[in-house]
């Protein structure tokens, strides 16, 4: 399976915020939607990556704070981006050895979409099911 699939089932729903706006916004809109990231957009380009990990490290540093300060000073400038191609399996180790929880997918300029870890997670366990489906119809049917 590769990521264009997963972004088919799952929707090309893409939850955006300002740099300028608030991290209560932010936090506001995540939790509206029940998402863990916003892209963060300036003039309809991704400037950023806002997510619920960057959220708690920035509640830890700065406390209550915290829901006054811009997103533009939370955000992951440069996140890694996935390629609509790539291979679950890939995209997959790439989270797990960059303990990254978000994924934006680029095809050239354009943003599709993001996947979660759980996205992917969901995506490998169907796979795995159907594989073990045929598997058990195939020694089912096995010639004696």
């Amino acid at each position: 399976m590769i990521i264009r699939e997963i972004l088919t089932i799952k929707g090309g729903d893409i939850f955006a915020i300002k740099p300028d706006q608030l991290v209560s916004e932010a936090v506001a809109v995540m939790v509206e939607h029940d998402v863990g990231s916003l892209i963060v957009r300036q003039d309809g380009t991704m400037v950023g990556l806002l997510t619920e990990r960057d959220v708690l490290r920035g509640l830890n540093v700065r406390g209550c704070a915290l829901i006054a300060v811009k997103v533009s000073e939370m955000m992951v400038t440069e996140p890694i981006i996935g390629n609509p191609d790539d291979t679950v399996d890939y995209v997959r180790g790439v989270m797990t050895e960059n303990r990254i929880s978000h994924l934006p997918v680029m095809e050239g300029e354009t943003l599709l979409g993001v996947i979660s870890f759980h996205d992917v997670a969901r995506a490998c366990l169907n796979a795995a099911d159907f594989e073990n489906r045929l598997l058990k119809r195939y020694i089912k049917h096995w010639p004696e």
